[in-house]
């Protein structure tokens, strides 16, 4: 018999635990029966660290980021707050302090 697939991330990895379905990726825990409403909206975000990522979560940045059009960088360890995931190549939108709007990679973030 095979398991259905987690339906946060998808992974293939779940176990039976008494009557739940769990996943040890993510630590989702459901119902065999249950049909889960969708929230991601069909697609999950992780951080560097593999870290699901979520609407209005804090991040913090891995590495220092150029920006195009300018000769000013995003430091490593810049705090990000309340980002909003996007389903792109650049899937985080967020304001960072002195530079406004912005569009990062989840590559080069970690969860706060």
């Amino acid at each position: 018999m095979e398991l259905a697939p987690c339906p946060l991330c998808k992974s293939a990895y779940t176990y039976e635990m008494n009557d739940l379905l769990v996943c040890p990726e993510c630590g989702h825990e459901w119902k065999a029966e249950e049909e889960i409403a969708d929230s991601t909206e069909g697609f999950v975000v992780k951080d560097s660290n593999g870290n699901i990522l979520q609407n209005g979560d804090s991040v913090v940045t891995i590495k220092n980021l150029p920006v195009k059009g300018t000769s000013q960088s995003i430091k490593a360890g810049t705090k990000v707050r309340n980002i909003r995931l996007v389903d792109s190549d650049h899937n985080i939108d967020c304001k960072i302090d002195g530079f406004g709007a912005m569009a990062l990679k989840s590559e080069f973030v970690k969860k706060a």
